[in-house]
């Protein structure tokens, strides 16, 4: 897997980022004014109470709605005003979805599943295979592959879609409670396959969870309340690096 271009620009800058939403002549504001950079190699996590408005900051991340106010960098490129054919290349090109409900295509093996992101950005079948098939060894799925949805397992599903969030090689992440549906010990080897992706390539991450020992684990976390961001303390450096050697087998 080819590692990202390690610039020193940031993969991700929010600046003054504003969102609200109307409820009849009720104003509701979401987002009042969200600054954040997040850098390559940097795994980040968005915790917060249900109704904070975490997936709608990841939603205005990830291009699949505007903000009202502030702009949105995406490896240097200010992207709030970009029309949707040029949104829709960038969020092809740039980024990658991993939800909590894997959202794969049910009648489509994982092979396939992972294939289609990179036909639909262009690329021939055979490659798309080869570099599907090459994801889903990185996840432990090789042997799976050929397997439909329904034949796999949760913890499985959601690894085919961390595979399929990578296809594209994009700059940045983009996990809106990636292990919520999933028990103790499945979810910690999601997160640990997500995390060493994140380690191997130089990815950026930004992770919404309600899950406060994952969050913890990742090199920074934010918590999202009253519309605003607050920086706030993890295990730091020595805790990460219990992680790593847990998980990654460093």
């Amino acid at each position: 897997m080819s590692e990202n271009n390690t610039s020193a620009v940031p993969v991700l800058v929010l600046k003054n980022v504003r969102r609200h939403y109307t409820q009849g002549k009720t104003i509701i504001d979401v987002l009042r004014g969200i600054d954040l950079t997040v850098n390559h190699g940097e795994m980040v996590s968005l915790v917060g109470p249900s109704g904070a408005g975490k997936s709608t900051l990841l939603h205005v991340t990830g291009l699949l709605e505007p903000p009202d106010e502030g702009e949105v960098f995406l490896s240097g490129a200010p992207c709030s005003d970009m029309d949707d054919a040029t949104r829709t290349k960038m969020r092809r090109e740039y980024l990658g979805f991993v939800y909590q409900n894997h959202n794969l295509q049910p009648e489509f093996s994982a092979l396939e599943n992972v294939m289609i992101p990179q036909m639909i950005a262009g690329k021939r079948k055979r490659e798309a295979a080869e570099y599907a098939e090459f994801l889903l060894d990185k996840v432990g799925l090789k042997k799976r592959m050929n397997h439909r949805p329904a034949q796999l397992s949760g913890g499985e599903a959601q690894r085919v879609a961390i595979a399929r969030a990578l296809a594209n090689k994009p700059h940045m992440l983009l996990a809106d409670e990636p292990t919520g549906n999933l028990d103790p010990m499945t979810s910690e080897t999601v997160f640990g396959f997500l995390m060493n992706v994140v380690r191997e390539t130089g990815l950026a991450a930004l992770v919404a969870t309600h899950n406060p020992e994952l969050a913890d684990r990742m090199d920074r976390k934010v918590a999202l309340k009253d519309g605003r961001l607050e920086e706030m303390d993890t295990l730091g450096m020595s805790g990460r690096i219990a992680f790593k050697q847990r998980f990654v087998g460093e």
